[in-house]
């Protein structure tokens, strides 16, 4: 049972490694207490209410239900739940679409355990946490309109193009994306073919190539 005179923290991470890093980040001021760690969004889901956290940390890339389509369905539910995204993926491509879900904030599993702190205390008073880079280009985007910020041709891909994006460089079959996103085939093919126009690739060759390189470079930095 959770301490009262403590904040509740739930941790979804399907890393093992990296949830015990946090949690240990997490418990080690004395404000906060990691109640429960999940490894899937589901299970997450089926067990909101009986956890009833303060705070939710989740990541990006989860087995099954992604983190962003997590945070929009707990926010659909619980409009006022406070969730922190922490995730190894560029903060520069992940950290606008995590806040437009509805997430308070965006921390990179590279930073120091401090940074990771500074972001649950924020949250927890009301705000919203990103790094200055990113509170700039927010910043930026609303003062000049977001299509002249953008940098990497990636941004121009909506959150669930972005989401066939990934799972095609991790070697997903059309079949396999759409069982994973419970959708149909011919779904996932509309959306490889806007893909592919977004990002001026000719072929369904040249998509996965391109898919594999950008999943390649978005990890390299943790493995």
């Amino acid at each position: 049972m959770s301490n009262s005179f403590k904040k509740s923290i739930v941790l979804v991470d399907d890393h093992p490694l990296m949830r015990k890093g946090l949690a240990l980040t997490l418990d080690s001021d004395p404000a906060f207490e990691v109640i429960e760690q999940l490894d899937r969004g589901e299970e997450l889901i089926q067990r909101l209410d009986d956890l009833n956290p303060d705070l939710i940390i989740v990541d990006v890339s989860l087995p099954g239900m992604s983190g962003l389509e997590l945070v929009k369905h707990i926010i659909s539910q619980k409009e006022n739940q406070k969730i922190l995204v922490v995730s190894r993926h560029d903060e520069s491509l992940y950290a606008e679409r995590v806040i437009r879900a509805g997430a308070k904030g965006y921390v990179m599993k590279l930073e120091a355990s401090e940074v990771l702190l500074k972001a649950v205390r924020k949250v927890f008073k009301g705000g919203i946490y990103v790094s200055e880079e990113v509170s700039e280009r927010l910043l930026l985007g609303m003062a000049r309109g977001q299509k002249e910020v953008m940098e990497s041709p990636i941004e121009k891909l909506s959150d669930r193009e972005l989401e066939v994006f990934e799972l095609t460089g991790k070697g997903n079959t059309t079949r396999d994306i759409a069982e994973k996103l419970h959708l149909s085939v011919k779904t996932i093919e509309s959306y490889r073919a806007r893909i592919k126009n977004k990002l001026n690739l000719e072929n369904a060759t040249e998509l996965m190539v391109h898919a594999v390189k950008w999943v390649e470079t978005e990890h390299s930095d943790i493995y």
